[in-house]
């Protein structure tokens, strides 16, 4: 894979570390929720015997490109779906070691106060990777604003919509940028989450939100195959799950709203 110098740039940082140590791990993260509450995991870490490194990227690309090279021991930014894709698509050889934040995914106007007044000919904000974008679509089908075939699932994509009776237009973007554009577009699908970060707009303004039945897209500790069950790795993710100041991060980080996420490692 070529990579840009945009995403070169973090890697060259990284490789000014040693290569990790059984009481070391690098993390990378997304800024908001995540490096957050990851960092908070850092601090009690660190009281029991790891070092954690908290890196941070403004990309959904070089976080899996960073751990299947060894420079990263843990990225903490993805879904299992997306994963999925990236695995498909790249040949990397990762895998899910833990559960995280299910930070669910809302639909926001910063022009209307219902989606009854997103007018004929709209504008929506969405997603351009495939899996969110289809997660951002089923929840425009939720609310009747469009149709997809039958079955697509969260793997749907702007040329599986079958009905568009407001004859919206989409505009996509990567999917940390759509806080940016919510202003610019009728509707925009929403990560709470940045919002919060980039103290853009109230978080909990959301016309529609998805759930906990889209559990399956519950952020997921990412580390080489061959290391689900390192036990620095196990030993990190459970002083994560288990910290009440990460549960007071996550909680202060969806704007104390539990509409926008859930733990989803903590069974109802």
């Amino acid at each position: 894979m070529k990579l840009s110098r945009a995403l070169i740039a973090p890697l060259a940082a990284l490789a000014l570390f040693s290569a990790h140590a059984a009481d070391k791990l690098r993390i990378g993260v997304v800024p908001g929720a995540y490096a957050d509450s990851v960092a908070v995991a850092a601090k009690e870490a660190k009281a029991q015997g790891i070092d954690v490194q908290v890196v941070e990227f403004t990309d959904w690309t070089t976080p899996n490109v960073a751990v299947d090279s060894g420079d990263l021991d843990i990225n903490y930014f993805q879904h299992q779906p997306f994963l999925d894709n990236a695995i498909q698509k790249n040949g990397y050889k990762l895998a899910s070691a833990g559960t995280g934040i299910l930070a669910n995914v809302g639909l926001y106007s910063l022009k209307h106060k219902s989606i009854a007044q997103v007018p004929q000919g709209g504008k929506v904000g969405i997603a351009n990777d495939p899996v969110n974008q289809g997660r951002g679509l089923l929840l425009l089908q939720k609310v009747g604003l469009i149709k997809l075939k039958p079955g697509v699932g969260y793997l749907g994509s702007l040329d599986d919509i079958v009905e568009n009776p407001k004859k919206l237009s989409f505009v996509e973007v990567e999917g940390p940028q759509l806080v940016r554009i919510t202003g610019d577009v009728d509707i925009a699908q929403g990560y709470p989450h940045f919002i919060v970060a980039a103290k853009a707009f109230d978080p909990s303004s959301g016309l529609a939100y998805s759930g906990i039945e889209d559990a399956r897209f519950s952020i997921q500790f990412v580390v080489k195959a061959s290391r689900t069950q390192d036990p620095v790795v196990q030993k990190f993710i459970r002083i994560y799950q288990n910290s009440d100041a990460v549960k007071a991060e996550a909680q202060r980080a969806f704007s104390n709203d539990k509409r926008l996420y859930n733990l989803a490692w903590v069974k109802p």
